[in-house]
Order: structure tokens, then sequence, then C-alpha cells
């Protein structure tokens, strides 16, 4: 039987995609995927069809996709993988045992491998939490970015929906002081860039670059706030660490 495969396709670049996510873009019927993966990821599309998923509404995406399975299979190319903010978790219930998910690296891996940063620092940080500002302010009764933006928290940002200065206001209102934060912008794409500083200085940092569209919408960039980003290990920990593992092998 032919399948859909959900397949996370990292940030963008090929080369973080699975080597399973690879093997089956090489051979499947068609494509599905936004830009600018059609283009980052050309070489292992070839020649195949593809299909911005957005051009059909879901009765019509149902129809092309079984007329595509009678000949071979699909894959949808996805930013990331299906773990955080993915639309297609209605059409992966509809398809049911025709679809499976290849899982790819996720953006916020990319970024703490980018910042060479743990993001759940121990004995800085308590928590990491991913949010959508967008979906914050849509969804009655969630809570505010504010109220999420806490001292103690690492805080990863998809979607942000605000420009910048107020962002940066509603940060400082939240956490109560100047936290460190990073934009990670168009992550292993052309153009990346990698903005790294505080609250106080972020807005002159960035200056004139085009990280946030006239909306306010943030274009292919990844925020990330709190002290993880530049607060410095206890090194005592790896001596207790390694003193624990090795009263266990004992």
């Amino acid at each position: 039987m032919n399948r859909v495969y959900f397949v996370g396709a990292g940030p963008g670049d090929p080369e973080l995609i699975t080597l399973r996510g690879a093997a089956l873009l090489k051979r499947c019927r068609a494509v599905f995927t936004f830009a600018p993966l059609d283009e980052t990821f050309c070489e292992l599309i070839a020649e195949k069809p593809v299909f911005d998923p957005y051009d059909f509404d879901f009765a019509d995406l149902l129809t092309r996709l079984d007329a595509l399975l009678e000949t071979g299979d699909v894959v949808f190319l996805q930013p990331g993988d299906l773990t955080f903010f993915s639309p297609f978790q209605a059409l992966l219930e509809e398809l049911a045992d025709r679809a499976e998910v290849v899982p790819g690296v996720g953006t916020a891996n990319a970024a703490s491998a980018l910042l060479k940063r743990t993001l759940n620092l121990s004995g800085v940080c308590t928590r990491t939490v991913l949010v959508s500002s967008r979906v914050l302010a849509e969804v009655p009764g969630a809570p505010s970015l504010e109220e999420v933006a806490r001292p103690g928290t690492t805080l990863l940002i998809y979607m942000n929906h605000y420009p910048l200065q107020e962002l940066v206001s509603r940060l400082r209102a939240g956490y109560g002081r100047n936290e460190p934060i990073a934009l990670a912008h168009r992550i292993g794409l052309s153009g990346q860039r990698l903005f790294l500083g505080t609250l106080d200085d972020i807005l002159e940092q960035t200056g004139d670059c085009t990280l946030f569209d006239e909306k306010g919408r943030a274009n292919l960039t990844l925020i990330i706030v709190g002290q993880a980003l530049t607060a410095a290990p206890e090194k005592a920990w790896w001596d207790q660490r390694r003193l624990r593992v090795r009263k266990k092998k004992s």
C-alpha cells in the first residue's frame, strides 16, 4: 500500500534531514511543501511534481492525495517536524494508517546547536517553554506572553506576531529585568543571521535587518530568551556527576 509520509525537513537545510527522510524524498511520487523548502531541497525533489498544500481546501487535498497514491508514495516535507505547531494533525487523523511521520531536526535543536548552548541549564533554568505568541494572543483564556516570560524560564517563541520593539517591551514586563535574548534568523538557509544580546540592546543590534514583516510577524526567525543563553555553567557539576556515575558502576 502506498503511503503519505510527513517528513521533518529540519529548519530547511537539506543536510539536517534524516537519512530515511532523504530516501523517501528521492523515491516518492510527489511532494507537498512550502517555500523555501521547494528550493533548498530541489536536488532531492528533482523533477517530481511539487504542490503547495494551501492551494487546496481540505476535501480537494484528500482527493488529490487519493489520485497520487494510486501510483506511488507522497511526501509532505515540513519545517522541523510534527512536534510543535504543525498544521497537519487533522490530515494525519483523516489518513490514519495510510500516513506515517518521519521526524526531523527541530528548529529548537538547530538553534541550540548554532548557539552552542543547552537551553535548560542546571542551576539557572528550571523550565524551557515553547510558545507561539500569536496563538497565545488568539486563544481566549490563554496566558499572556508576559505571564509565561518569568525568571528561571528559557522561552522559545515561534510565530512571533509582535514588532520587535513591542515584543521586547512585553518580555521585559514579564521577566522584570534585562534578560538575554537570541534571534536565530533563517537557520541553515541562505541569509542566516544570529543576534545574541539583551533586552536592552537587541533593538540597536538588529538595526535595519528585516527579521519581521510589516505586520510584525517573524520571517523564519526563532526567538529565545533567558539566562541559559549566557550564564556560566557550574564546573563542579561535572565532577559531582562523574562521582555519581562511578558509584553506580562500582
